[in-house]
């Protein structure tokens, strides 16, 4: 598949991720120009979007909206070879974080070491458990009601060690792709290859699936372990607050 197609399928699950997940609360709003969702009393997914480069009319409806709705973040994809991310820190938004998008195809299984069990959240107790953990491996919160509404939608899976839930990840399917969210770790059990071990169970379940492509967004941080397992990168996310 062309890189300029794997870009797309990136953009195309994330962001289908976000309005999926905002629409189940009625919370998801398209203005033509750009797009958000924003969930009361949640850190996710709280995200304003354009479909296409940016001028300088277009950021100012933006800050409009974000002015109005606190804790709204912007990101945008450095695709455009035009430094239009220049508009938004000349109108005063700040960077906070930046990511790495990147994809792998998947033509090869990975071998466990099965020391972890998952298991797919499917009722509101299980929900709770997620979220509670969620913030101690991200520092923001999806709420519970998120994970209740969404359950269809999206597969939220809970990682264990010896019963005792470690960490998170979510899967979301769009076409022949699957994109990969919300890998963590409680900080307490960080730097034992957990992540790198939900991942490769991730991808092994994905390819049960029948699809094509993984797709997923790397904090800099995070990024080492995808190289590792054969992911390729794609583009850069810059994340813009007020």
């Amino acid at each position: 598949m062309t890189n300029s197609k794997l870009i797309q399928d990136n953009i195309h699950n994330l962001t289908t991720l976000w309005k999926t997940v905002g629409a189940a609360f009625l919370s998801y709003h398209n203005n033509g120009t750009f797009e958000y969702s924003k969930i009361e009393n949640a850190g996710w997914p709280n995200k304003l979007w354009f479909h296409e480069d940016i001028n300088d009319n277009d950021v100012d409806q933006a800050i409009k909206i974000m002015q109005s709705n606190s804790g709204l973040v912007l990101p945008y994809w450095d695709l455009y070879n035009s430094n239009s991310f220049e508009i938004l820190e000349k109108k005063g938004l700040i960077k906070k974080t930046e990511q790495i998008a990147m994809a792998l195809p998947l033509d090869q299984k990975f071998t466990l070491q099965n020391t972890l069990t998952y298991k797919k959240v499917t009722n509101e107790e299980e929900a709770k458990i997620w979220s509670d953990l969620y913030p101690n491996a991200f520092g923001y919160v999806i709420s519970k009601e998120t994970l209740a509404r969404n359950l269809d939608n999206v597969d939220f899976y809970l990682v264990s060690l010896k019963k005792k839930p470690i960490g998170t990840f979510m899967l979301f399917k769009t076409e022949n792709n699957i994109g990969i969210h919300g890998v963590g770790v409680i900080p307490e059990m960080r730097r034992k290859g957990y992540a790198e071990e939900i991942m490769k169970f991730a991808l092994n379940h994905a390819i049960d699936l029948n699809v094509e492509y993984a797709l997923l967004q790397a904090s800099v941080m995070g990024k080492d372990i995808y190289t590792r397992l054969g992911f390729k990168d794609l583009f850069v996310i810059k994340n813009y607050v007020l």
